[in-house]
């Protein structure tokens, strides 16, 4: 049981370190990714295109780095700026989406990419803390499994 423990430890030990020393390279394939998900946005609402739509109303956001990512898009020659970016969903019609100057007053004009990471690495301060708690119960488990196997090791030598 302490070696399973100890491997799990590990395990959990070396995918933090990865995942701290490669960050970088998380948030330039995370912007990349976002922009192959604007340039592949459709109507027929794929995967990729119902993540943009649901990053974009959750965080308040449009676009990779602001509203006008949209406009160097297929889907903005024929649509315009998706409903997603609107602040008011009401308030948004598609003459005026299709329009950057009167889109400007009714989408979020700030880009989803700078405040998915700054959300991303304000959390990561809670995950970090709750990964911490989790090692340390890993290690108290794999200290008590290896005195428990010591203690019923003595015995059966005093039984016998």
């Amino acid at each position: 049981y302490a070696m399973l423990l100890s491997l799990i430890f590990l395990i959990v030990l070396v995918a933090a370190i990865v995942g701290f020393v490669f960050r970088h390279e998380i948030k330039t394939n995370f912007e990349s990714n976002l922009n192959l998900a604007l340039k592949g946005y459709n109507v027929t609402a794929d995967r990729h295109s119902e993540a943009v739509d649901t990053i974009q109303r959750t965080l308040h956001c449009c676009g990779v780095q602001s509203y006008s990512d949209w406009e160097r898009t297929e889907y903005f020659s024929q649509r315009g700026i998706p409903q997603s970016c609107c602040k008011n969903q009401n308030d948004c019609s598609e003459e005026d989406l299709k329009d950057p100057n009167k889109a400007k007053l009714k989408v979020f004009v700030d880009g989803c990419f700078l405040l998915v990471t700054s959300t991303m690495e304000s959390k990561m301060s809670v995950v970090a803390g709750i990964s911490f708690g989790i090692a340390c119960f890993q290690l108290i488990g794999i200290i008590l499994s290896c005195c428990l196997s010591r203690y019923i090791t003595n015995n059966q030598y005093e039984m016998v």
